[in-house]
C-alpha cells in the first residue's frame, strides 16, 4: 500500500515538469495566434484552458482504451491536484507580479490632457459602480452582502491589455481613446485593491471583529500597504540612480525585490501585500531612473509569461458543474446588468458637467471589456474565501470569466459599430505614420501635412525629431515596437506606415509589426538598394517585409543624397487636361512618384503603377523646377 502510494507520488513529480512546460506552451501559443489573428488573446487562452482542463477532464471519465487513456492523463491539467499545497501560494505570487506591471504603466504624466475626465472615470464612476455592483451581485446572484461587495468592486476594472488592441483597431477619435486607455490602465489595480478591501473586511468579520474594528483595520492594512509599497519603489528607484545595481542585474533584482515586498507585506499586515506591490510599481513609474527601459523589458517577458500561464491554469480549473453555471440566469443577469445598468449609469453620472459629450459617455458606457486582472484576482479569492470559510467565494470565478467573455466579445464586434454610429471614427483614418526622423522624411512629412493628410514622425532620438518639432509636425519619441507604444502612441492618427530609417531590418520589422493591423497594402518602407526589393530575391523576403516605397523604389541612400543635391516633394493635380504623362514629362524622366490623393483617401504608389493614375492631387519627388521652368 505504502509502495503504490511512493509510486504515485513518484508519477507525480515526474509528470509535474512536463505539466508547467505545456502550460508555458499554451499561453504563449495563444499570445502568439492571437497576433496572427488579431483577436483578444484573451479569449484563445481561455479556450486553451478549457480544452486541456474540463475537456480532457471529462473525455477521460469515459470509458477509452488504457492506453489511449493514460497517453491522455498527460494533456489533462487539474491545477489543484498537479500543484496541491503549492497552487494558493503560486497563484498569489503571480498575481503580484501582474498587478505590479499595472501599477508600472501607471505615469501621471501621461494621462496629459486626458487627466480630468480620467479622474472621473475613476473617483466618481468607480465607487458608483461598486455600490451598483454590489446591489446586482446581491438582487440577482444571490451573493451575501459581504461577498457582494467584493464582487460589485472587483468588477470595477477594464483591461488594458484588451483596450489596446480594440483601440488600434477602431480608430476612434482621441478624447474617446484615450479616455477609455486610462481608464483601464489607472482602473486595473484600484478594482483589484476594492476586492483587497472587501476580502479584509470580511477576514476580520469572519475572526470576530465587530464592525467599528474592522474598519478600523481595514484602514490600518490600507496605510500599511501603501506606505510599504512607496517606501520600497522609492529606494529601488534611489538604488538604481545610484548605480548600486550593475545593469545585468537590475531586472532579475526587481523581480526578487516584488516578490519580497509581497511576503514582508503580509507578513507585517496579512493579504496587504497586493496593496504594497501596486504601490511600488506606481512609485518606481512615477521615479524617473535610467533603467526605466530595462523594467519595461522585465514587464514584456516575465508579466507576459505569467499572465498565459495563470489565465490558462485559471481556466483549466473550472468544472463541468462550474460551466454548468455560465448559462444559468442568475449569472446571465448579473452580466447583462453589469454590461447594460451598471456601467451606464456609473459613466453618464460621473460624467455630468464634465465637457464630455453625451455621445462620448455612451461610447464609454458600453465599450468596458474585463480582462486578465479581473480574473487573476478572482481566481486567488475565490481560494482565499473557501480556505477561511466562505464557500460562497467559489462563484467568483464563474462570475469572470462569464462577464469577460461577454464583455469582451461584445466590444471587439461592436466597437466599431458603436462608435460610427455615435460619429466617433477618427477623421484622421488616413494619417501616415512616418518612423524615423531625417532631413527626406521630414520633408515628406511637411508635403503631406500641407495636402490635407495627417502625420506622425516617430524616432528614438529626440535630437532627430527637433527638425519635426521646428516644422509643427506631430512627433512621438520612443520605440514604436515597444509595448509602452501601445499604451502613448496614438493608433487612431496614422493608418498607413512608412519605415524611413537607414535599417533595413529594422524597417522590416516595423511593417511586419503594423500589417496584422493596418493590413500589408498599408506598409511602406524605404529600400536597401535601388530596385523593386519584393522581386528581388536577395534582399529580405516580401512575406518578412513592407511594400516598395514610391514609383522608382529608391533607397534610403538614393532618397538622402538627391535632398542635398536639391530635389524636394510637389503636389500636382492630375486630371484630363493635365494627365499623368505630362506631369512626368514637366518634372524629368528621374522623378519620383509617391502616392495619389483623391476623395477615397491616399494611396502610395509602387514601382510600375504610376501610368495608371488618372486623376488626383499627386505628389512626387524630384528636382525643385520643373523641365519647362529650367533648373
Amino acid at each position: 500500500m505504502a509502495g503504490a502510494a511512493a509510486d504515485t507520488a513518484h508519477h507525480v513529480v515526474n509528470m509535474l515538469p512536463f505539466k508547467i512546460a505545456l502550460i508555458g506552451a499554451l499561453g504563449i501559443g495563444a499570445q502568439w495566434l492571437a497576433w496572427k489573428l488579431q483577436r483578444p488573446a484573451i479569449v484563445l487562452m481561455a479556450i486553451a484552458g478549457l480544452i486541456f482542463g474540463p475537456l480532457v477532464g471529462a473525455i477521460l471519465g469515459l470509458d477509452l482504451w488504457e492506453p489511449l487513456k493514460n497517453g491522455l492523463k498527460m494533456f489533462h491539467l487539474d491545477p489543484e491536484a498537479d500543484f496541491g499545497d503549492v497552487y494558493r501560494p503560486m497563484i498569489g505570487l503571480a498575481v503580484a507580479i501582474i498587478l505590479f506591471e499595472g501599477g508600472m504603466t501607471l505615469r501621471f504624466k501621461d494621462l496629459g490632457d486626458s487627466a480630468h475626465a480620467v479622474g472621473r472615470m475613476v473617483l466618481l464612476a468607480g465607487p458608483i459602480a461598486w455600490f451598483l455592483g454590489t446591489l446586482a451581485a446581491h438582487y440577482i446572484v444571490g451573493l451575501p452582502w459581504d461577498i457582494a461587495a467584493m464582487v460589485g468592486g472587483l468588477f470595477v476594472v477594464t483591461g488594458p491589455t484588451v483596450i489596446m488592441p480594440l483601440l488600434r483597431q477602431a480608430h476612434l477619435k482621441k478624447r474617446p481613446a484615450n479616455i477609455l486607455k486610462w481608464e483601464g490602465i489607472v482602473n486595473d489595480p484600484v478594482g483589484a485593491l476594492f476586492a483587497v478591501g472587501g476580502y479584509e473586511f470580511i477576514r476580520f468579520t469572519q475572526e470576530g471583529a465587530n464592525m467599528g474594528f474592522a474598519f478600523a483595520q481595514l484602514i490600518f492594512i490600507a496605510v500599511m500597504g501603501g506606505v510599504v509599497g512607496v517606501i520600497s519603489g522609492w529606494g529601488m528607484a534611489q538604488a538604481f540612480k545610484r548605480g548600486l545595481i550593475p545593469e545585468y542585474l537590475k531586472a532579475p533584482v526587481v523581480l526578487v525585490w516584488v516578490l519580497a515586498i509581497y511576503v514582508l507585506a503580509n507578513l507585517l499586515a496579512p493579504e496587504t501585500g497586493l496593496l504594497a506591490v501596486t504601490a511600488l510599481g506606481m512609485t518606481m513609474a512615477n521615479t524617473k531612473f535610467a533603467a526605466m527601459v530595462e523594467m519595461r523589458r522585465f514587464k514584456e517577458t516575465i508579466a507576459i509569461m505569467l499572465v498565459s500561464g495563470v489565465f490558462v491554469l485559471l481556466t483549466a480549473t473550472l468544472t463541468p458543474d462550474v460551466l454548468k453555471e455560465f448559462f444559468s440566469f442568475r449569472i446571465l443577469g448579473f452580466v447583462l446588468a453589469m454590461m447594460l445598468l451598471v456601467r451606464p449609469i456609473a459613466v453618464i453620472i460621473s460624467t455630468f458637467w464634465s465637457g464630455i459629450s453625451i455621445k462620448e459617455a455612451l461610447l464609454v458606457s458600453f465599450i468596458a471589456p474585463r480582462g486578465i486582472v479581473a480574473v487573476a484576482v478572482a481566481g486567488l479569492f475565490a481560494l482565499e474565501l473557501q480556505a477561511i470559510g466562505r464557500p460562497e467565494g467559489a462563484i467568483f470565478v464563474p462570475l469572470a470569466f462569464a462577464l469577460v467573455f461577454a464583455t469582451v466579445l461584445f466590444a471587439g464586434f461592436m466597437i466599431g459599430p458603436i462608435s460610427k454610429a455615435l460619429g466617433l471614427s477618427s477623421d484622421h483614418g488616413d494619417g501616415v505614420l512616418i518612423v524615423g526622423a531625417n532631413p527626406w522624411s521630414l520633408g515628406l512629412g511637411k508635403a503631406l501635412t500641407d495636402m490635407g493628410v495627417g502625420v506622425l514622425v516617430a524616432d528614438t532620438n529626440w535630437r532627430r525629431l527637433r527638425g519635426a518639432r521646428l516644422e509643427g509636425l506631430p512627433t512621438f519619441y520612443g520605440e514604436v515596437l515597444s509595448e509602452n507604444a501601445d499604451y502613448r502612441l496614438d493608433h487612431s492618427a496614422f493608418n498607413h506606415i512608412v519605415a524611413a530609417t537607414p535599417n533595413d531590418a529594422y524597417n522590416a520589422l516595423v511593417c511586419v509589426e503594423f500589417a496584422p493591423e493596418l493590413g500589408r497594402h498599408r506598409v511602406f518602407q524605404v529600400s536597401a538598394q535601388d530596385k523593386d526589393a519584393e522581386k528581388d530575391g536577395d534582399t529580405i523576403a516580401f512575406t518578412s517585409r513592407g511594400r516598395t516605397l514610391s514609383s522608382r523604389g529608391r533607397s534610403f541612400d538614393a532618397f538622402t543624397r538627391d535632398w542635398w543635391s536639391g530635389w524636394r516633394f510637389k503636389a500636382t493635380n492630375v486630371s484630363e487636361e493635365y494627365p499623368m504623362s505630362t506631369l512626368l514629362e514637366d518634372r524629368g524622366e528621374d522623378v519620383d512618384v509617391m502616392l495619389v490623393k483623391r476623395d477615397g483617401g491616399i494611396d502610395f504608389i509602387q514601382p510600375g503603377q504610376e501610368g495608371k493614375i488618372t486623376t488626383g492631387t499627386v505628389l512626387t519627388y524630384g528636382p525643385a523646377k520643373n523641365r519647362a521652368e529650367g533648373k
